[in-house]
Formats: C-alpha cells, structure tokens, sequence
C-alpha cells in the first residue's frame, strides 16, 4: 500500500558529489519527518539527517557541512545532497519516513518508522 523508493546511489570518487532521492508513493495521508539512515557492513544502521515537515533539520556531526537534506512535500519526496564525499561515506542508505495512510477497510493507519529498500554508496578511487 505504501512505498517509499530510493535512487541515486552508486559509485563516486572521494571528493565527488550524489544526490539520493526517495519517493513516497500509495496510499498516503500525510508524511511527518523523513531521513536518511546509514549501514556500512559490520556497524549499525545511523542517522545520517532528517527534517521535518517544516523544513527543520537536523545532521550527524560527520556530515555536517557536507551533506544537505530537502524535501518537496508535494511530491513526498526527500533529497540526500552529497558534496565532499568520504571512504567512510560508503554505505547502504536507507530512507525513513513517519506517515500516515488508508488502510483497506478504509480507516487510517500511523507508522513512524516506514523503510525503504536501500540503495548503495561507495566511495573510492
């Protein structure tokens, strides 16, 4: 019923710049806050940043500086912008979203903690 659906992932060189889009699509009523989490292999899932419906961010001190996290709320989207990317960057990013949607008896259902799939970083010469 719900999905959110990541892109943009992939290979850079350190110093270089992506852009991770994640989509929210279904039957959704409303989005709170949206994120980005990160999971490099053997270490935990962490925030990366996250914002509000209202715009408010917020950053892990790692990519503070380097990393800007936006959304379009029209279009239930949120944007991951990398510049200045590190080795230590690669991960698998995770989106994250807090919503609401219709459930199929055509009530409402609230999630804080809707996933993506995950898409890929790497970072490397």
């Amino acid at each position: 019923q719900v999905q959110l659906v990541e892109s943009g992932g992939g290979l850079m060189q350190p110093g270089g710049s992506l852009r991770l889009s994640c989509a929210a699509s279904g039957s959704i009523v409303s989005v709170a806050a949206m994120g980005w989490y990160r999971q490099a292999p053997g270490k935990q899932r962490e925030l990366v940043a996250a914002i509000t419906s209202g715009g408010i961010t917020n950053y892990a001190d790692s990519v503070k500086g380097r990393f800007t996290i936006s959304r379009d709320n029209a279009k239930n989207t949120v944007y991951l912008q990398m510049n200045s990317l590190k080795a230590e960057d690669t991960a698998v990013y995770y989106c994250n979203a807090d919503l609401s949607y219709r459930t199929r008896d055509g009530g409402t259902a609230y999630t804080p903690n809707y996933w993506g799939q995950g898409t890929q970083v790497t970072v490397s010469s």
